[in-house]
């Protein structure tokens, strides 16, 4: 499975400590949805984010690094926007309110939208483009 990963998961050394089956793949680009910093970081509609594409078998153990039980992140599928064959690119949305990514000029409505809602708008509005392997 792919992962669009665009903070901690872009270090391989980090990635190594979460993940035993994992490889990075190229460099990709979520349209649609910028990054907003926080404790970590998270999305907010409107430009788009630079990251890479992480393949694994291991999802359970990225939800768990990513706090999906705790309701810290949600995992959503996001369309490929190149063309390429192939599943939904799976993308890591944070709760802005946990994560203290509250800048009001960067939510459409000046306020951090829950979760949910949050997770909902990255899925509808986006796609990740990755460069050539």
């Amino acid at each position: 499975m792919d992962v669009f990963v665009y903070g901690t998961l872009t270090d391989p050394d980090r990635v190594a400590a979460v993940l035993d089956d994992w490889s990075l793949g190229p460099d990709a680009v979520l349209r649609g949805a910028h990054r907003v910093e926080g404790r970590y970081p998270t999305l907010a509609p409107g430009g788009e984010t630079v990251g890479r594409l992480l393949r694994t078998s291991d999802i359970d153990a990225l939800d768990r690094y990513e706090g999906v039980e705790r309701g810290l992140y949600r995992r959503v599928a996001v369309p490929r926007g190149d063309g390429r064959a192939g599943e939904p690119v799976q993308v890591y949305v944070g709760d802005p309110a946990r994560l203290g990514a509250a800048d009001g000029s960067t939510w459409p409505d000046g306020d951090p939208p829950p979760l949910a809602v949050l997770a909902e708008l990255v899925a509808a509005g986006c796609t990740v483009v990755s460069s050539p392997e």
